[in-house]
């Protein structure tokens, strides 16, 4: 999706921001696989409105890059910069406008299935970190569909969710092939609304790219659909988180 031929950019952070606790949640799962909390450089691959970003610098003490093909989710992000060691760059995952060698890791959250060339991407990940370098991939995948709250309240959003999501063995894959091997694969249950209505109205704010291709109609009756559901419980839901080690030259 081009993101700046949509209003996504603007409404984003209203229905993906789920607090400070989902922040450090994600800090403490690459910082379990890294072993540190002091880095030099982390590159936060399609940064989007740079909601990972700031945390990113201030956890590991880092200079943080955020890249990302957006000018209005960039737009967005310079709005919201507070530290000095969070920098924002226009580029792709398939040309990283940075030079080789220079990143400890590099960081993706909810970004792989938009790249238009996976392999490329993954090679130029391998170009720009240092050898030992490490990739976190935080992502949907298709192994998780059934799993993801809405999708039974919009069951064709099902055939989308197949087609543009990668498979957990498919991004193995994509990074070995270029590389990399595989740290580990997980499954990280993250909390992300109190109650079925304070989830119907981030899903109401419009900055989901999946329900975003529905019709109008159809996604308003889903979400008073979920607004009324019964149960005042935390909604969950699962997210594949793979880590990648740069071992050798891509080819």
């Amino acid at each position: 999706m081009n993101y700046d031929l949509t209003n996504i950019p603007v409404v984003y952070d209203r229905g993906r921001d789920h607090g400070p606790e989902f922040l450090e949640l994600w800090m403490n799962v690459l910082a379990s696989t890294l072993g540190t909390d002091r880095l030099n450089t982390i590159v936060d691959l399609g940064c989007g409105t740079g909601r990972f970003s700031e945390r990113l610098a201030g956890r590991f003490d880092a200079c943080v890059v955020g890249i990302d093909p957006s000018a209005k989710m960039l737009a967005r992000a310079h709005e919201k910069r507070r530290l000095p060691r969070v920098h924002y760059q226009r580029g792709s995952a398939e040309a990283i406008p940075l030079l080789s060698g220079v990143a400890d890791v590099i960081f993706m959250s909810m970004s792989f299935h938009h790249f238009s060339d996976p392999g490329a991407a993954a090679r130029e990940c391998r170009r720009v970190l240092r050898p030992g370098g490490t990739v976190m991939v935080r992502n949907g995948t298709r192994d998780q569909i059934s799993s993801y709250p809405y999708v039974s309240f919009f069951p064709q959003t099902r055939p989308i969710l197949e087609d543009v999501l990668p498979s957990v063995a498919g991004l193995r894959h994509i990074f070995e092939s270029a590389g990399f091997g595989c740290l580990g694969s997980y499954v990280i249950t993250q909390a992300i609304a109190p109650d079925w209505p304070a989830y119907a109205d981030k899903l109401a704010a419009g900055s989901d790219s999946v329900l975003a291709r529905l019709a109008d109609e159809e996604l308003t009756k889903g979400i008073e659909v979920i607004r009324n559901h019964n149960g005042r419980v935390p909604i969950v839901e699962p997210i594949d988180v793979l880590f990648f080690r740069a071992e050798r030259a891509a080819a």
